[in-house]
């Protein structure tokens, strides 16, 4: 997904010379081909982030495009105050990119793992979320972030989970996305980021389980939502993120009001990580490993 970031990135930047990439001391190799392309161009503006989106919103004014690059623990969580008062209440484009949501900083503990930036932005006014599965929703979602003209938070989790589309399918970030389908008034799983591979692993070996995509998490297409309701009897949502204001919360809010169904959210527990580990360490302790969420799963299923 990072390769596709930098390509999609260097791509918008070679169409508009107002793309700008501003990024909290991140000097490293993804951002070698945009400096090649574009070295006046690229911003890094240090261990400063809440600085970076004054700048940001300094430079949308003066009508340049950028992009704000950092890890989801410090972009957005760390600055959310800037992007609410001098990004998002003007509603200027500036496109902040959050990489390594969740647990992919696994070793660096607590204050590296992003487990609620999607609670925090989906509630300042006006501010667009999306979060991709893989990297085909990745591109759509650079030129859509692009083409909206307002500010926009785009979250980035693990890298390499593996695709969830085929090479060359047309991807609508506003739209729910089919991943696989199942038998009608069974259950469904709705999956947002990179934990949707792992919704497909589980949805083939307990089968007849419909999955799908949700790569905008604000706005939110409540239309096929409830669409969804009317041919299952349950819902089940995943999320590398809090159960608390992220997207259980979401589609639980919004199929209440569009066609009530039951809501299983499997996400993290509201709680501090106990111990320090890998990534997969941290996905089993809190319990978002393929073989605890396809028992807890297959349970629901068969109620």
């Amino acid at each position: 997904m990072r390769q596709t970031f930098s390509d999609s990135l260097v791509r918008i930047a070679d169409a508009d010379p107002r793309v700008i990439l501003l990024t909290g001391d991140h000097g490293y190799a993804l951002f070698d081909a945009f400096r090649a392309a574009h070295p006046d161009r690229y911003i890094n503006a240090g261990i400063a982030e809440q600085n970076m989106v004054g700048m940001a919103a300094g430079l949308a004014r003066m009508g340049f495009r950028p992009f704000v690059y950092g890890l989801s623990a410090f972009v957005p969580v760390r600055v959310l105050e800037q992007i609410k008062i001098d990004v998002a209440h003007d509603n200027l484009p500036v496109v902040f990119v959050g990489d390594g949501a969740g647990f992919v900083y696994s070793y660096l503990g607590t204050s590296h793992q992003a487990l609620e930036d999607i609670a925090c932005v989906r509630a300042v006014p006006g501010m667009m979320v999306l979060s991709p599965a893989d990297r085909h929703e990745l591109s759509a979602a650079m030129d859509h972030a692009y083409a909206a003209r307002c500010s926009v938070y785009l979250r980035m989790g693990k890298a390499d989970r593996g695709d969830v589309h085929k090479e060359g399918v047309a991807i609508d970030m506003a739209k729910l996305q089919c991943l696989r389908s199942g038998r009608i008034g069974g259950t469904t799983i709705l999956a947002t980021g990179p934990i949707a591979t792992t919704a497909v692993a589980v949805a083939e070996r307990i089968g007849g389980i419909a999955v799908w995509s949700a790569p905008s998490i604000k706005p939110f297409d409540t239309a096929t939502l409830a669409a969804i309701c009317a041919s299952s009897s349950r819902l089940v949502t995943m999320e590398e993120h809090s159960v608390m204001g992220g997207f259980g919360s979401l589609v639980a809010e919004e199929s209440t009001a569009v066609h009530p169904r039951s809501v299983l959210r499997i996400g993290v527990p509201d709680r501090f990580s106990e111990h320090c580990g890998s990534y997969e360490y941290l996905l089993r302790e809190h319990g978002l490993d393929l073989e605890t969420i396809a028992t807890r799963i297959a349970i629901y299923d068969a109620q």
